[in-house]
């Protein structure tokens, strides 16, 4: 297939790329390559991508409306996979603008640009911090998601939303992929395995809020990008036994779907700095902070969504994933 991936320099957009590279399909990848963190760990995981000669990429904002449309025009994708937004919850309380721009504004170009170029099928990243105040676990793509805790998570509430008007007025395949806490090598610097690592190894002491009491479900990238993966492939169709009496907000009358990827094996914050611990052989010093704001204490992935339309769910351990990292990191790092 032709696929168009935004944030193909990212963390999960640039090993998406490998890997649909790898099976044969051609990749356009468009990202801005800004510097939110560390330019030179973007351009080395393009530099992966370019290995392969179906690889085109174009260095665009998805706010800049005429490129993008530009871009779908000159190639005309079938499927699209819509990874680029401006992440990290805590940043959007100190820059709240680069969440509406990138997030709500080049959300609608991507939209639009599907649309007018009858693409087969739009996967899309949200997040788990939909969830927000909810308290219910493990969290089910069937749950009222109306409480976001932070500017972020109220801009993917607002993608599903978006997504949702276009599948139903212009019968636009769309899937949205709530993940849950991506980890592993090539991962974002601003990322707790990533900070926890590098100061681990440089013998400094590691920031852990809500003084450890955090649950997480923690996610492999291998585990994510299979289950794009596996969700591009299947394209969505209208739920015919959706009912507006008892509506499901995971499903539609029209082609929609949401889904949980999560390892669905949540992981207490504690024991997650162990396993760092024991990778390194290094003991970690602890600097206990309070809750942060926006922060939500735990998150569990209901996954049976997934497995039902796709036979798919994560598997991969933190004692695997976090391994991997950690070697990655002394390798790239030269630690």
């Amino acid at each position: 297939m032709k696929v168009l991936v935004t944030g193909s320099a990212g963390f999960i957009g640039s090993a998406l790329s490998l890997k649909l590279l790898e099976r044969g399909d051609e990749v356009i990848g468009v990202d801005n390559l800004n510097d939110y963190y560390d330019v030179n760990l973007k351009e080395s995981r393009l530099d992966r991508n370019h290995a392969y000669d179906h690889y085109t990429h174009y260095r665009c904002a998805l706010e800049d409306r005429r490129q993008i449309q530009n871009i779908f025009k000159e190639h005309n994708p079938q499927r699209v996979v819509n990874l680029a937004a401006q992440a990290g919850v805590r940043y959007s309380l100190e820059n709240p603008y680069a969440y509406i721009d990138s997030n709500i504004i080049g959300f609608i170009n991507i939209l639009e640009a599907c649309r007018h170029n009858r693409v087969e099928n739009l996967v899309y990243a949200s997040s788990s911090s939909v969830y927000g105040g909810n308290t219910k676990l493990p969290f089910s793509v069937h749950d009222n998601v109306d409480h976001p805790l932070s500017l972020y998570a109220a801009t993917k509430k607002a993608n599903e939303l978006m997504a949702h008007t276009y599948s139903s007025l212009y019968r636009l395949p769309t899937v949205g992929l709530r993940f849950f806490t991506v980890y592993g090598p090539w991962g974002r610097p601003d990322m707790a395995l990533f900070l926890f690592t590098k100061n681990i190894l440089a013998g400094k002491p590691i920031d852990v809020f809500n003084f450890g009491k955090h649950s997480r479900d923690f996610t492999y990238i291998d585990d994510i990008v299979e289950g794009v993966i596996r969700t591009l492939d299947k394209i969505p169709q209208p739920n015919q036994e959706w009912s507006g009496d008892q509506p499901d907000s995971a499903t539609s009358l029209a082609p929609y779907r949401l889904y949980n990827i999560g390892n669905s094996n949540p992981v207490q914050l504690m024991d997650y700095i162990a396993a760092i611990e024991k990778c390194t052989g290094c003991k970690a010093e602890l600097n206990l902070l309070p809750l942060q704001p926006g922060d939500v204490p735990d998150t569990y992935a209901n996954v049976d969504a997934l497995m039902e339309d796709t036979g798919y769910k994560p598997n991969t351990s933190i004692d695997v994933g976090v391994s991997r990292f950690v070697k990655w990191y002394r390798e790239f790092y030269k630690t």
